[in-house]
């Protein structure tokens, strides 16, 4: 086994230490979950960055380790590690690194602190897990991990009265999402003869396997990504702690799904890529619609990821993948700086609202929301132009018409993003400081230090678009900025002026009913309830009800009726019955005897 191999297997195998022997230690025991927290993501993240610089990886390491085998069809423990992926595990070791020494000051007086920080390891395993899985079962374990890690995470908080219905909402819409991801990876593993990735991709399929399981499979990652239709668990899941929030949506669960199918790519040939190409479209408007109206600064980051993923989605969707995977890595940083900034917002006022006048009193945390808000709007030279930016020119040059749906999406979105970007740093940190912003104060170092350092690749990972070997190991196209790169810049400065004007107009102004309908997320919440959750919570009452009164009372009633049988005869016994029945008895005996002798005697 050489030391590339070996490093991948540990990868995941090191926070996953951490995890369970933090599950052993008490609730309160937070120095020593501190210490395992970040002694697991830390040695990840070392792990990470030897991959990313090993020069075997630029071609893709494979290894075989046999499992099992059922029916012919093998399942094995196989690793893959490429650059992609290495570069994929930097990001969620780093974020999550940056989470866990977060977490030490954020959740200070937190009296369960060791299981968060052993479910944060946890998590952090299962995700890399997926990134380095050679075998779709393997990747399968990692994938539903995430989905439980984060129904106990977004659940940490039982003060909240919130807390257990977002979780349990997170993984219900997550649950049935992968009932279709299930079915996909068993249909490819079943007709490949094999679930080692490799295989599976170059395999010969009959016609109708890769449409039907590309479709399946999406299902799963819409799910898991919080795409249209199946974005509605992802707001709601903002009752969970802020560093979880940064981990949920830059580097673990809803990254999983665009890395899964930029492994999976030839699966997106067919109807599934038009099905996605127009799924981001709707996601990408919606989400940042949505993040345009929203109150609360975790909610508009929320309605941001979705939109934002999006991106990712549409992407893979009009190709190449490449372009999916840089904007995947420039989120994961802006993304986790934005709520980890949010985070101290919240730890110095003690609330998630827009209070304003911040900017003075915070300038740590202003200057580096500021720079996370210029990376999602995509303001140059910053991470979020270049990979939005590769992703806006792929599409536009797209030649099928859900290409181009896609396109027009997401030029509509980059307006979006200007306005809803500088309307947060507005309403946040602007104005004259009010009653809420007294004793107002940038946080500990503890939490200052991850911000800054999430800063630095928030700034300059973009210019890796520029960097012919860092361009070369992921297969990234150079990027040309000529006159139509100026579109982009234009829409964004155009959002941004727009939130400027309403800024001056009044920076709480009453919301109009787009505003109200946008900020509910334009009512999809409150039909999947009407339309989904209500007949189901009917359907359930009544099979309840009719096994109850029907099959039940059915039971009940036989046992019922058995036994006022039984007490009729009990009562018979008790009266003049019995005894006439013992004298009829006796003269029929004494009659049988008599009889016997009279014939005897004859």
């Amino acid at each position: 086994m050489t030391g590339v191999v070996a490093a991948g297997y540990a990868l995941p195998a090191a926070p996953l230490a951490a995890g369970l022997a933090g599950l052993l230690l008490p609730p309160a025991a937070r120095r020593a979950a501190g210490a395992l927290g970040l002694a697991g993501t830390g040695a990840a993240l070392a792990l990470a960055l030897y991959l990313a610089g090993a020069p075997q990886v630029r071609a893709g390491v494979t290894h075989h380790l046999d499992w099992a085998d059922f029916g012919g069809v093998r399942v094995g423990l196989d690793l893959w590690v490429g650059a992609d992926s290495a570069y994929v595990a930097v990001a969620v070791a780093a974020v999550a690194a940056a989470v866990q020494g977060y977490s030490l000051g954020y959740l200070r007086g937190d009296d369960r602190y060791a299981p968060y920080a052993a479910q944060v390891s946890v998590f952090t395993a299962a995700m890399l897990l997926v990134v380095v899985a050679g075998d779709l079962v393997l990747l399968l374990v990692g994938w539903e991990v995430m989905g439980l890690c984060s129904y106990l995470l977004i659940a940490h908080d039982r003060r909240l009265p919130e807390a257990p219905g977002a979780a349990v909402k997170a993984f219900l819409v997550t649950r049935v999402a992968d009932v279709g991801f299930l079915l996909g990876v068993a249909l490819l593993g079943i007709q490949a003869g094999t679930f080692a990735l490799p295989a599976v991709a170059e395999a010969a399929y009959p016609a109708w396997v890769v449409p039907t399981a590309g479709l399946l499979i999406l299902a799963g990652v819409l799910g898991k990504s919080a795409q249209f239709p199946l974005h509605t668990w992802l707001p709601d899941a903002m009752a969970g702690p802020t560093p979880v929030s940064a981990l949920i949506h830059a580097a673990t669960m809803v990254a999983a799904g665009g890395y899964v199918l930029s492994r999976l790519t030839f699966l997106l040939d067919g109807p599934a890529g038009t099905v996605l190409a127009l799924v981001a479209a709707v996601t990408v408007l919606l989400g940042a619609a949505a993040a345009a109206a929203a109150d609360d600064l975790k909610r508009v980051l929320a309605w941001s990821t979705v939109s934002q993923v999006g991106y990712i989605m549409g992407a893979l969707a009009v190709g190449p993948a490449a372009n999916a995977l840089f904007h995947l890595l420039t989120h994961a940083a802006f993304k986790a700086l934005l709520f980890l900034g949010a985070g101290a917002v919240i730890h110095a006022v003690a609330a998630g609202r827009f209070v304003g006048g911040l900017r003075r009193a915070m300038p740590v945390t202003f200057w580096c929301t500021a720079l996370g808000l210029g990376a999602l709007a995509g303001v140059p030279p910053l991470s979020g132009f270049f990979s939005k930016e590769l992703i806006l020119l792929a599409a536009a040059a797209g030649t099928g018409w859900a290409d181009r749906v896609f396109a027009a999406a997401a030029f509509g979105g980059v307006a979006l993003t200007g306005y809803y970007a500088l309307r947060l740093l507005l309403r946040a940190f602007a104005g004259a400081p009010g009653p809420a912003a007294a004793g107002a104060h940038d946080p500990p170092w503890s939490m200052r230090a991850p911000l800054l350092l999430l800063a630095v690749p928030a700034a300059l990972l973009g210019l890796g678009a520029l960097h012919g070997d860092a361009r070369r190991a992921i297969r990234l196209a150079a990027p040309h900025l000529d006159a139509a790169a100026a579109l982009p810049l234009a829409l964004t400065a155009a959002g941004a002026a727009l939130a400027w004007w309403h800024w001056r107009r009044g920076p709480a102004g009453r919301p109009g009913a787009w505003s109200r309908a946008a900020a509910a997320g334009f009512g999809v919440d409150a039909a999947q309830r009407a339309l989904v959750v209500r007949p189901t919570l009917a359907l359930a009452g009544a099979a309840r009800t009719a096994d109850e009164v029907g099959v039940g009372g059915l039971v009940t009633g036989l046992g019922r009726a058995v036994r006022a049988a039984g007490d009729w005869v009990v009562a018979r016994h008790r009266g003049p019955l019995p005894r006439a029945l013992g004298i009829a008895l006796g003269g029929l005996l004494v009659a049988a005897v008599a009889a016997g002798a009279l014939g005897g005697a004859r």
